[in-house]
């Protein structure tokens, strides 16, 4: 069983037992179809990075994206870990981001958020979906559908911290031109420089 939210939609995740354990924030998406005859040009991959803004309930702040190898911990701050990179999206599994939900008393939210770090910013193309799994809850799924933007990075869903038991879902579908114009959008208050994956 799974919930699809619609834009601005939020659920609780619900909890199994004593703790939540790991949650799994899951990307997957598509590479453009050749179009035309045999001659057409072959269309440029589309490489869909998976990431995510925390803040942590002491105040502490950050990112966690492959970008600048920010790769995060799962049993040690921030308590939330990104798999790897899929530079290509043939990977079966897509990108993935854990977060310890053992530890969700440290969290306060997270911001899940994808870019596309090379081809062009045609997200109809890449037809992205994120699911969030959490054990014991249904799966959350949210579908990038709204096609329109040619900006690069979309805020996708917020995960907040529901009286230390347990974490709300809410879908975004948010497009911005960067992580310094996303991080204003929702008060984050981060400082960003360049980076290089």
């Amino acid at each position: 069983m799974a919930v699809e939210l619609r834009k601005g939609q939020k659920v609780n995740l619900e909890k199994h037992g004593s703790s939540m354990g790991e949650i799994l924030i899951n990307l997957n998406w598509s590479q453009p179809v050749k179009k035309g005859g045999f001659f057409a040009p072959k269309p440029k991959p589309i490489d869909l990075d998976l990431g995510c803004l925390f803040e942590l309930q002491n105040g502490v702040k950050g990112c966690v994206q492959a970008l600048g190898n920010s790769f995060g911990s799962l049993n040690s701050l921030p308590y939330i870990a990104l798999d790897g990179d899929d530079r290509t999206g043939s990977s079966a599994g897509g990108e993935n981001l854990r977060v310890n939900g053992a530890m969700i008393r440290e969290i306060r939210r997270i911001l899940i958020f994808t870019f596309i770090y090379e081809g062009a910013a045609n997200w109809r193309e890449a037809n992205g979906i994120v699911t969030v799994k959490c054990p014991g809850s249904q799966d959350v799924i949210v579908r990038m559908d709204e096609y329109g933007s040619s900006q690069r990075m979309c805020a996708i869903a917020l995960l907040e911290n529901s009286n230390n038991e347990t974490f709300s879902a809410e879908k975004i579908v948010r497009f911005f031109n960067g992580h310094s114009e996303m991080d204003k959008a929702f008060n984050w208050g981060l400082r960003w420089t360049p980076g290089r994956k």
